[in-house]
Order: C-alpha cells, then structure tokens, then sequence
C-alpha cells in the first residue's frame, strides 16, 4: 500500500536529535517549531512535535505573528482523534497558531444543535464537517429502484445543508470534507447502472456537492479527489475501521493536515503569490549558456521536450488564474531570454513573466530582488528549481520562500509535485486575479530595486563540501573531452581540444591537467571543473584551461581550485601562474575572474582580453570553505 507522504518537503536532517533537545529545553521559541514542521512528517514525528507545541503555545500564540490566529471545530460521524495533531502541525508549517476543537464521536447533530455544547463554548473561526460513506449511505436499500435512490440522494444533501446553517449561526466559516469512496462496488465498472449502490451514491453526491457548496458559501475539501490519485488503500484501511471507525488511515493524517492547514491559510489570504522559476533543467533540457538554443531539449517530438513542456503548461495555467510568474537564473541574461524570444517550441513568452532576473548573483539575493520589484513579500514567493544545491541555499537563506522539492528522474513529475505542495491554494478567483501578471510586470518596470547582500560563510560551511581532484586519465577521457568543447560561460579561454590532445597532455612532465568533482552533504555533483597547466621557460605556469560548471558558482569552488593550482604549480618549479582571458559571446561572466582572485599586472590583447600574472612567493591560499583531496 502506498503512504501518502508530504513528498514536496525536505527530509527532516536530525529531526529527532533536535526534537530531543527542544523536548529537555525549558522554553522553546515559535520559529524553531516551524523550521521542525518544515520537513516531510509522517505520522509519528507530527505527534511528537504537536505535544511539544501544545506543551508551549496550547493556550495562546506567540506576539507577532504575521497570521490571524484560528480556532478551527472538526466535527464528524467517524472518529477523528488522531486528525488534529496534524492539522495543527500544518498551521505552525504555515506560521498559523490553530486551536482545535474535535467533536465526540458521532455527535456532530447534537453539538449543532445545543446551544450550551463544547462546541458552542469553543466559538470556533472555522467548522470543519467530515461524514464517512457508510454514514452518508445509511439505510439505502441496494435493491431501490431509481425514483428512492434519488430521495436518498436529496435527503443526504439536505441533512448536509442544515448542519451549514447551524455551523453558519454560530459565526464559523464552513468547510465540507467531501466523502471518502470506501465502500466496494456491487457491479464493477457500471455502478451507476444500480440505483441502489451505495457506492454509486457516494459518487454522484460529491459530483452535486461543489453547486450545493457554492449556493450556500461553503468551501470543499476535496479528499474524493485527492485519494482517486492516491487510490483509496493509501487514505482508508478497512481493519482500522472495524477496529476504531478511522475512515482516515493515521499514516495518511499528516497529509490530510495539510490539505487542511493549506485551505486556512487561503481563507487567510495567505497563500503564495509567485511562482519563480529557474530555467536550465527546469523548463528546458540543458544549460542555455553552453548547448546554445539549437541544443537546449524541449518541444513536440521527444519524450523529455515534451515533459519540459508540461512544466510550462502548468506554469502558464497558473499564470491564467493570477499567480505572478518570474525568473531567477545564473545566466547571462541575454541567453536567459533567447529561448523566450526565439525559440518557436517555448510555451512560456517573456510577456508570461512579470519579472526576469539573470545574473550571476546568488539566488537568495535576487529572490529578494524580485520580491521588492514587485512588490510583494519573501513569504508569497515559490522557488522551482532542479538544482538541490539551490534548493537548500534558499530555505537556509531564505526560510521564508517555499521551496518545494521535485523528483530527479524525470521533469515530467514536477507539475504534479508543485500541484501537490498546494502552495497556491484559492478559494476563489476574480477578474483581478487573471490579470494579475500584466499589472505586476508593468509596475515591476517602473520600480528598480538594489538587492540585499547576502552572507553565506555559515551556510557554506554548513554543507560539508569536498573538493575531489584527480590528474586526467583514460577513465574520465571522455567527460573531459566532452566539457572541454562543450562549456562556454566560465571558460576563461574557451580552447577545444580533441582526445589525442588530452593523452599527449597526460604524458607531458612539464604540463597538468586537472579533473574535479565536488561532493556534499546533498550528494556527489560529479565533475565540476577543468584546469589545465603548462610551464613555460621562465619558470611561469601559464593556465590554458579554467572551466567549471556553473551550477557550483558561489561556493567557493574558484577559490579551493586557485589553491589547487598554485600547489601543482610550485611542484613543477614554477614561481608565477599566468591566468589568460580570451572574450566570446558567452563568457562575459569571467571577465573580472583572474582580478577577484588577486591576480596582477593585467595586459591586454587585442581582443579585448588580458593576460594577467599572480607570484607565487607570497601566495596564501584563500579560504574556501571546503577540504581539498586527491582522489583515488
């Protein structure tokens, strides 16, 4: 049986390590539990951390809050018990203070009706109703013929509609769970055919519960829908309901929580506002900047094209019913907009995107840059992204941004991730709402905001980097071939070379040629880098080759790899490396390279380039925040 889990969030990293030291601490502060809530729960752990924050905050939220508390009333025919840990644990993920009221069991009508009831004491903000099939569906007869199904089916509409007036007069929003289809066919794939079904009536009174909700300004939870993805098994176990009338299975409660949490925080107009998006590898194949436009993967006609295209797809639908949609990109930026601007297979255009940032800054600081252009706060932003590196940037920098995590193997599952996650959440739309993107990019081009700097050591420090380095040889001949010709941005001299080069290179005593892999906390990057040395008569290491992917900028990799550098230079005698820079269209971004290092005595070239020199005398390595190792 499959678990539903709150797959778009991160592993919890040493979860229990710090719930132990939070359970032994005297006082426990409101943003330590929600950066615990922040990580992908089952049912267990959600317990563990609801008692520690019943422990701190059951009576009163905390001062600051940027969110209205709630007082939320789950009433139902089947026993809810182990639902509102859960659904208080959703609200702290979304920094919502929730208070919960659980009806006895089965006693929803007469807590309704008494005035004087637990209930009615409680004033909720919010009534959550929850009926079970078995209970919808009592006393229908199978063998009914169509004219009693169908009273049956009114009756159960109308006993529905009198528990929302009751739950409307006491002042309380309302949201009707729709029903679970637990109960078994009696005909297979034709139920509709027997009137009588109690499975078929379940079917159609979901399918008449959205107008009747409407009609009465009640909102849904749509479980019907979700457990039809999941399949009923992952939602509902039998034993456990002959055992303990749980219609909800307690491994599937975490995530009922949040599709819970997720509707409070949209009927506290707190659901996220922007969708941000990166752009090689998440709506296109490849890197922009290196496979040009001819060799970037996306478009009718392959598998993986096609996926890409989805991602738009989805990005665009949002966009159509009012979330903003941006970019942020390391990339030059006019690379970054050739796909939107020329590319005839793109579903996404530059006229989708309110705001467009790319640059070779940190993401942390230009997700604050896009925030402040438009206008809007940190917290509305979602960050797309395939790179974990990123991923983990933002929510350490930025725990404010959700980021949702997205399955590696295939883009093809990243809408339903995004769609999973419920981040933009709505109760409704307006007219407003789909116009949203045109007004924010037109103001987005009025304002222009300078980005906050950010300082990364900590995090840097955090992810328990390795730089792996090995001379070239035939077992990675290939790859560096391959990235030699292939790399254009960070290439310093953007030389090719063929595999004959490569060996003769290897064979050289007065000549290296260096791999590197980098390897973190989140996993091996692979080969990252390519620096090639050569001595010349005067005793000077000239670099004829510095590349490095650009997924890595920003970590201090540059920094490890000069050390390295320096190093193999000193061992072949040498007492100055000589950094060249040759411009292309592409590598811009390295023009200041050999300068941020401290490299000396620029001359320039004709070509706009220059050759600059660092002694070797007076070299100390710069911190880089990672240990560097010669690998097997």
């Amino acid at each position: 049986m499959a678990v539903p889990c709150l797959s778009w969030l991160p592993e919890p990293a040493g979860f229990a390590a710090r719930l132990r030291a939070l359970e032994a601490a005297e006082a426990v502060g409101w943003a330590e539990l929600v950066a615990l809530a922040n990580g992908r729960l089952e049912f267990l752990k959600t317990e563990r951390l609801d008692r520690l924050l019943l422990r701190h905050f059951a009576d009163a939220p905390p001062a600051g809050l940027p969110t209205r508390p709630v007082r939320l009333a789950i009433l139902g025919s089947a026993t809810t018990v182990h639902l509102p840990p859960s659904i208080r644990v959703a609200g702290l993920r979304r920094n919502i203070w929730l208070a919960v009221h659980e009806g006895e069991y089965g006693q929803y009508a007469q807590e309704l009706d008494d005035p004087g009831s637990a209930l009615h004491r409680f004033r909720p903000d919010l009534v959550l109703l929850a009926f079970d099939a078995r209970h919808v569906t009592a006393g229908l007869d199978p063998a009914a013929d169509a004219a009693a199904a169908e009273r049956a089916l009114q009756d159960g509409l109308d006993r529905m509609r009198r528990c929302w007036k009751e739950a409307q007069a006491t002042g309380a929003t309302v949201i009707q769970q729709t029903v679970l289809p637990t109960l078994p066919a009696l005909m297979g794939s034709n139920e509709q055919r027997l009137p009588g079904s109690p499975a078929a009536l379940v079917a159609r009174l979901n399918a008449l519960l959205p107008a009747a909700a409407e009609a009465a300004g009640v909102h849904l939870l749509s479980l019907d829908g979700v457990a039809a993805r999941d399949g009923i098994t992952a939602w509902h176990d039998p034993v456990l309901w002959h055992r303990a009338k749980q219609d909800i299975s307690p491994v599937a409660a975490p995530v009922y929580g949040d599709l819970v949490g997720r509707l409070v925080a949209a009927l506290q107009g707190r659901s996220a506002k922007c969708l941000v998006l990166d752009l090689d590898n998440t709506l296109w194949g490849g890197v922009i900047g290196d496979d040009g436009l001819e060799g970037i993967v996306v478009g009718q006609g392959s598998a993986l094209g096609e996926a890409f295209l989805a991602v738009q797809a989805h990005a665009k639908a949002l966009a159509a019913r009012g979330v903003i949609l941006a970019v942020c990109s390391k990339n030059d930026e006019a690379n970054a907009l050739s796909p939107f601007e020329r590319h005839p297979e793109m579903l996404l255009k530059r006229s989708d995107l309110s705001c467009f940032v790319a640059n070779w800054d940190d993401k942390a600081t230009n997700l604050r840059r896009i925030a402040r252009e438009l206008n809007i706060g940190v917290d509305s932003l979602v960050f797309l992204d395939d790179n974990p590196f990123e991923r983990n940037l933002i929510r350490a920098e930025l725990p404010e941004v959700s980021v949702p995590e997205v399955p590696e193997d295939d883009p093809a599952l990243m809408p339903q991730a995004l769609a999973d996650a419920g981040y933009f959440e709505a109760v409704g739309i307006t007219d407003e709402d789909r116009a949203r993107t045109g007004a924010y990019r037109a103001n987005a081009e009025r304002v222009s905001l300078a980005g906050e700097a950010t300082d990364m050591p900590s995090y840097l420090r955090s992810l328990e980097m390795r730089l792996v380095w090995r001379r070239f040889d035939r077992i990675g001949l290939g790859r560096i071939v391959q990235l030699i010709n292939k790399t254009n941005q960070f290439n310093l001299t953007t030389r090719r070379t063929t595999e004959a080069e490569v060996t003769a290179l290897m064979g050289d005593p007065r000549a290296f040629g260096l791999q590197l892999r980098l390897v973190d906390r989140f996993g091996d990057n692979g080969i990252i880098a390519v620096v090639v040395g050569r001595l010349d008569g005067e005793k000077r290491c000239h670099i004829e080759t510095w590349l490095m992917s650009c997924r890595v900028l920003g970590r201090g990799v540059e920094q490890a790899t000069l050390a390295l550098l320096a190093e193999q230079a000193r061992a072949l005698g040498a007492v100055a490396l000589v950094g060249e820079y040759v411009p292309t269209a592409k590598n811009a971004m390295v023009a200041e390279h050999y300068a941020r290092l401290g490299f000396r005595d620029a001359t320039p070239r004709a070509d706009g380039g220059h050759v600059a020199v660092l002694p070797l005398h007076d070299f100390v390595a710069p911190d880089s925040y990672m240990d560097v190792s010669e690998g097997a």
